[in-house]
């Protein structure tokens, strides 16, 4: 199933479909590894749900909710 990476709760994992972003915004999600077929973890939100930590390619990484949402990932 297809979903938003905004949508996946702590725990849960996806796998990287694709990157709906453009120009600057496109190229920061693949050079911070989210390039289609990886893994991506929820490891924590923040206390105000803003932003969420993930981890991928053995790296955690933070992003906020409308930067995430450029992601469309499917759950494992």
């Amino acid at each position: 199933m297809n979903i938003k990476l905004p949508q996946l709760r702590p725990g849960q994992r996806g796998i990287v479909q694709e990157i709906q972003g453009e120009g600057l915004t496109r190229r920061r999600m693949l050079d911070l590894g989210m390039v289609p077929g990886t893994l991506v973890e929820v490891v924590r939100r923040s206390p105000l749900g803003d932003p969420v930590a993930y981890q991928i390619r053995g790296a955690v990484i933070a992003l906020r909710k409308d930067e995430a949402s450029y992601i469309n990932v499917t759950t494992c």
